[in-house]
């Protein structure tokens, strides 16, 4: 039982419409209009569909995004890279805390800026999930 919807203000339905976010005594729930008829979708049924598209993109790319993350962060260092790869590796317990805590409104509000939002069905189903892409080569 979820009692925060992660994805809030990022979902859609198979029409574009946004999905409302409600709660339901302590749990969150999509709602989706269905020509007047309000289907409520258990939250983390959407959501864990999500991440788990999330962690299927990363896996098996850990170096290279510790590697590149690290050299973002200015800390090139094997034991930054070494830390955020084990991080990555443990994505199962980084998403239970997640649920737990939920994404703060500053990194929804961003994810919504950048193009980022998740295409649902009726039922709940994850359809795509549209994530932005990086350009191929940077700007002159």
């Amino acid at each position: 039982m979820a009692r925060i919807a992660l994805f809030a203000g990022l979902v859609v339905d198979e029409w574009d419409r946004p999905v409302e976010v409600t709660m339901i005594g302590d749990e969150a729930f999509y709602v989706i209009d269905d020509q007047g008829f309000k289907r409520h979708i258990e939250s983390e049924h959407v959501d864990r569909q999500v991440l788990e598209h999330m962690a299927e993109m990363i896996r098996g790319y850990e170096s290279v995004i510790s590697e590149s993350t690290a050299k973002m962060l200015g800390q090139e260092d094997i034991f930054t890279k070494a830390a955020i790869e084990a991080s990555l590796k443990k994505m199962d317990e980084q998403f239970k805390a997640l649920m737990q805590h939920g994404l703060p409104e500053e990194v929804r509000a961003w994810l919504g800026m950048v193009g980022f939002r998740v295409v649902i069905n009726l039922h709940g189903e994850v359809l795509r999930v549209v994530q932005p892409q990086a350009p191929e080569e940077p700007p002159e």
